[in-house]
């Protein structure tokens, strides 16, 4: 794993760069904003207390691949399927010099995207591998009938082998599935949900790419920023008063200074972004920085017509919605949560480099030459 310089509870406006920064605060006035900016930066760093050294860590990154997303629906005909889902509890990092053990699903955050036609039967094998097996997991799959969704028939305590269940998907949407084993918030808080995309009978309308991202909340002990090793904090989950809030597990991993770089598109592409929303506590307010949702299907539904041309809404913890937009114009787009203190000091930020020639009569940066 390539080694970083450690960053101290620096407000992740500053780690995360100037461009990004400027975006973000895009309303502020040219001085105020290098005031904003200056005053940032905190004059001297204080000794972080009270946290045992960082962990080594398992795993490169817990952070999921934004473009690995089944493809589409092509049957049109009911399916069975064979599914298998296992936990996978990881040390890594969220951001230099700062662990914590996530609980997953596969090992990434977040778990999975499954994706299947209304109608189809789902036979799922669910299991805790041994060395894992040290603490309950469940599934609660929020597109199935049935006693918690699966997860009453799915519960595995420590020392349990792995369950079999079977399941028709009887009606379409994006929907979540998480771990709903007693402390639900502590599961969903460290990486465990994912999403289920059951298509309608039609099918989804044809896009040129897609994406899927993971939005959560971490409750920590020590302060944001800060050096070590956190444990889950059980007091700041029950005050909904989170250390960080993260797209898949990782501070800024899919922006310009981060270790997996931006995101890509095309100019004259529709991308579609599936907005995963695990909580396990706040509400989110999915904005395209640079663009807007020329299609926005709330809470993820697929059967009534979509919500056209929306800057930002109101996404439930516990929910997945997605939307698209066209790329128009070269240049990034920041996918930010308006709620812009968890951008700020909190760490959630992704971006998609946009490529492709420049269209002057839609947006001019130098209208003079």
């Amino acid at each position: 794993m390539t080694e970083h310089t450690p960053i101290r509870r620096r407000p992740f406006l500053v780690a995360v760069g100037a461009g990004a920064a400027t975006a973000v605060a895009g309303c502020i006035g040219g001085d105020e904003a290098a005031e904003a900016e200056e005053e940032s930066t905190p004059a001297e760093e204080e000794e972080d207390e009270g946290l045992p050294p960082a962990q080594e860590v398992d795993v490169d990154t817990i952070a999921g691949d934004p473009t690995d997303v089944p493809p589409p629906v092509d049957w049109d005909e009911p399916r069975r399927h064979e599914w298998t889902l296992e936990t996978v509890e990881a040390v890594a990092e969220i951001e230099p010099g700062v662990t914590t053990t996530f609980m997953t699903y596969e090992g990434q955050i977040p778990g999975p995207m499954f994706r299947c036609r209304v109608g189809d039967t789902v036979h799922l094998t669910f299991d805790v591998p041994e060395e894992h097996n040290v603490d309950v997991h469940n599934v609660d799959f929020h597109a199935v009938y049935g006693p918690g969704g699966g997860a009453v028939d799915t519960t595995l305590a420590p020392g349990d082998d792995a369950v079999e269940i079977e399941f028709q998907t009887k009606y379409p949407g994006a929907h979540i599935y998480h771990c709903a084993p007693g402390n639900h918030d502590q599961h969903m808080s460290l990486g465990m949900f994912g999403t289920i995309l059951v298509e309608p009978e039609d099918g989804l309308p044809e896009v040129d790419r897609e994406l899927y991202i993971g939005q959560h909340e971490l409750y920590l002990e020590g302060d944001t920023g800060q050096e070590g090793h956190h444990r889950f904090d059980f007091d700041k989950a029950a005050d909904e008063d989170p250390t960080y809030v993260l797209f898949n597990g990782e501070v800024g991993r899919f922006t310009a200074d981060g270790d997996a770089g931006p995101l890509h598109a095309e100019v004259g592409e529709t991308v579609r972004v599936y907005w995963c929303n695990g909580g396990p506590n706040l509400v989110s307010g999915p904005h395209p920085i640079g663009n807007v949702w020329s299609t926005w299907y709330r809470d993820g539904d697929v059967l009534s017509e979509p919500a056209q041309y929306i800057e930002g809404t109101a996404q439930p913890a516990g929910t997945t919605a997605f939307g698209t937009m066209d790329m128009v114009v070269p240049g990034p787009i920041f996918l930010v949560d308006h709620a812009l203190s968890r951008v700020n000091r909190k760490g959630l930020l992704a971006t998609i480099m946009v490529e492709g020639e420049e269209d002057p009569d839609v947006y001019n940066p130098d209208p003079d030459t």
